[in-house]
C-alpha cells in the first residue's frame, strides 16, 4: 500500500474524528479491525489492520468482522488499546501512520496511547506507542521484535525507543506547483514517483496511464498534461487493472533489484571498511615513527651516559645532545643502562619495521579502495539487467566451496584449498592432507593454509607460484610486494602441543617470493 492511498483512507478518516470505539475483533492472526461509532459515519464502519507481510493494508469497512484474539500482541491490544479515536496522522507521505486514543476509565483505568503501523512491505509492523505525540516514544509492545540479528542497522523491541525511518527529500504531489513540474519534464514519467513523495510502482504505472504516455517517455511540452495526471491521482489514488499489472510487474523487479543490489553490496561494503581499516594501520605506522624517533633519541642518552645512570634508578636526568636542557627517561629499575637503551633500539626498529611493511602496501590499497568505492557507487545507480548480468559475472568468478575450505585448480589441474578461517586450517593440515601433498603458507604473517593436493607428485614452478600466490592473497601480507611464502610436504607440518587450531611448526621448507594478489 503505497503514501497516497493511505493518504485517502485518513483523509477520509479525519474527517469524522474523534469517534466512539466499541471494541476490536480479530479477524487472523495478522489482523486487527477497530469498530467505530459517530454521528457522521452513518453507521458503525470498522478501521481493519492487516499487518501481515509483504502486502500490509489499511482501509474502512462496513462488512461485520467477529474474532477473539489469537497471539499476545492481540490480546494486549484488545486489553490496553482503548477510548476514543482522537488523531490520525501520517509520517509525510511515508508509509507510516499513527492513531491516538484517549483511554479509558474503569475498575482498571487504561491510559492514553499510540497505535503506530508500518505499512512497509516485508518490514511490516504494528506498535503500541505510550501516550505522547508524533512518531516517536517508548515502545509498550510490537508485534513483531526485530531484533540486531535480523537487521542490524534498525531494531524494534518491548521497552525501546521508536525510531522512525530516516528523513527524505522527495516533492509533495499534494503542492506540486508548475514551476516543480517543469523542472520534471525531462524524467520519464515512469519515474517520477522517484521524485513525488507517497508514489510507489502501482501508483508510477497509473500516473503514467493518466498522463497517457509510456513509462519511458518524458513528458517534455506536455508536463502539464503530466501535472494535471499527479493531481487527480492525490484526489483519487485508486488503481486500473492495467496499471495494476504493470505496477505488479514494476514492483517485482524492483524487489528483485534490491535483493540482487543488497547481496551484491554487502561483500563490497565488508571490503570498503576492511581498506579503510588497513589504510588506518598505515597512519598509525607513520605517527609511530615520532615513537621510534624519541626511542632512539633516548637510548643514545642512555648509551652515551650509562656510567652516570644510578643502578636500580627508575628514571634519570640526562642532557639532551642538542644543548636545549636535560631530557627526563623513564627507566626499568630491574635492567641497567644499556639494557634499557637496547629495549629502546628493538621498539624502534619493530616501529620503524612496521611502518616500511605498511608503507609498500599503501599504494595498491589506495587503488583498491578507490576501485571498490565506484563499484559501491555504480551499484546504486544500476539497473535490473546491469545487476543481473553482474550477478551472472560474479557467480561465474566465484571460486568453487568444499566442505573444507575454497577450492581452486593450479595451471596443471591439481586441486589446491584454502582454509577461510582457523578451524578450517587445522582441518586442511590434519586431516584432509595426505602426509606428501603440500602445504605453503605465508612467512612471518597471519593467514590461510593453502593445500595442494599432489599425492607423490613434486610442483612445477607454475602450480609452486600459483599457490603461493592463493597464500599471500589470503594473508595479512595481501596486497603487498615480494611476500616470502614458504612451502613443504605435509609430513613436516605438526601442531605443537596445546597450541590453539591452525597454528603449526614446520620444517624442510622452501621458500618463494611472490605478490599478494589473487593469482587469475
Amino acid at each position: 500500500m503505497e503514501g497516497l492511498m493511505l493518504a485517502r483512507v485518513l483523509r477520509d478518516l479525519t474527517a469524522q474524528l474523534p469517534l466512539r470505539t466499541l471494541g476490536w475483533a480479530f479477524p487472523d492472526e495478522t489482523t486487527a479491525a477497530l469498530l467505530l461509532d459517530g454521528p457522521r459515519l452513518g453507521g458503525q464502519t470498522n478501521l481493519v489492520l492487516s499487518y501481515r507481510p509483504p502486502q500490509p493494508v489499511v482501509y474502512l469497512s462496513r462488512e461485520r468482522l467477529r474474532g477473539d484474539p489469537r497471539s499476545p500482541f492481540q490480546r494486549f491490544l484488545a486489553a490496553r488499546v482503548r477510548g476514543d479515536l482522537l488523531r490520525a496522522g501520517q509520517l509525510k507521505l511515508d508509509r507510516v501512520i499513527a492513531l491516538n486514543f484517549a483511554g479509558e476509565t474503569g475498575f482498571v483505568d487504561q491510559p492514553p496511547t499510540r497505535l503506530l503501523f508500518e505499512v512497509t512491505g516485508r518490514n511490516a509492523n504494528l506498535l503500541v506507542l505510550d501516550e505522547g505525540e508524533g512518531f516517536e516514544g517508548r515502545i509498550v509492545m510490537a508485534a513483531r521484535e526485530i531484533t540486531g540479528s535480523r537487521n542490524r542497522f534498525r531494531t524494534i523491541r518491548t521497552g525501546g525507543r521508536y525510531t522512525p525511518p530516516p528523513p527524505y527529500e522527495k516533492l509533495d504531489p499534494r503542492t506540486l506547483s508548475p514551476e516543480q513540474a517543469q523542472t520534471l519534464r525531462h524524467v520519464p514519467i515512469g519515474r517520477w514517483r522517484e521524485q513525488l513523495d507517497g508514489m510507489g510502482p502501482l501508483l508510477g504505472a497509473e500516473l503514467a496511464r493518466r498522463a497517457d504516455l509510456t513509462p519511458d517517455s518524458p513528458p517534455g511540452e506536455a508536463w502539464a498534461q503530466a501535472l494535471a495526471a499527479v493531481q487527480s491521482l492525490v484526489t483519487d489514488p485508486t488503481v486500473s487493472e492495467g496499471a495494476l499489472q504493470d505496477g505488479a510487474r514494476e514492483a517485482a523487479r524492483g524487489e528483485k533489484a534490491a535483493t540482487l543490489r543488497k547481496s551484491l553490496r554487502e561483500p563490497l561494503d565488508k571490503r570498503v571498511t576492511l581498506l579503510r581499516n588497513q589504510l588506518a594501520d598505515v597512519t598509525r605506522a607513520e605517527a609511530g615513527l615520532t615513537d621510534a624517533a624519541r626511542d632512539r633519541e633516548e637510548a643514545d642518552l642512555l648509551m652515551a651516559y650509562a656510567h652516570t645512570v644510578p643502578t636500580g634508578a627508575s628514571s634519570v636526568l640526562l642532557p639532551a645532545f642538542d644543548g636545549t636542557g636535560e631530557r627526563p627517561i623513564a627507566l626499568e629499575p630491574m635492567l641497567s643502562a644499556v639494557q634499557n637503551a637496547e629495549k629502546r633500539y628493538a621498539r624502534a626498529r619493530r616501529r620503524e619495521d612496521v611502518y616500511l611493511r605498511l608503507a609498500e602496501r599503501e599504494e595498491p590499497l589506495r587503488a583498491e579502495l578507490a576501485e571498490a568505492e565506484a563499484r559501491v557507487q555504480a551499484l546504486d545507480t544500476a539497473d535490473l539487467p546491469d545487476l543481473e548480468a553482474l550477478n551472472t559475472r560474479v557467480q561465474q568468478e566465484r571460486p568453487e566451496k568444499s566442505p573444507y575450505g575454497t577450492r581452486f585448480t593450479t595451471p596443471s589441474g591439481l586441486e589446491a584449498l584454502v582454509g577461510r578461517n582457523n578451524k578450517e586450517n587445522a582441518t586442511l593440515t590434519h586431516r584432509v592432507g595426505r602426509s606428501m601433498d603440500w602445504w605453503f603458507h605465508a612467512q612471518g604473517y597471519p593467514g590461510s593454509h593453502v593445500l595442494v593436493r599432489s599425492g607423490a607428485r613434486d610442483l612445477d614452478l607454475p602450480d609452486i607460484l600459483y599457490a603461493a600466490r592463493l597464500a599471500a592473497a589470503n594473508s595479512k601480507a595481501r596486497g603487498s610486494s615480494n611476500v616470502p611464502v614458504d612451502y613443504t610436504r605435509i609430513k613436516h607440518v605438526w601442531k605443537p602441543r596445546g597450541a590453539p587450531a591452525g597454528q603449526v611448526h614446520y620444517t624442510d621448507q622452501k621458500t618463494v617470493f611472490v605478490d599478494g594478489t589473487l593469482p587469475e
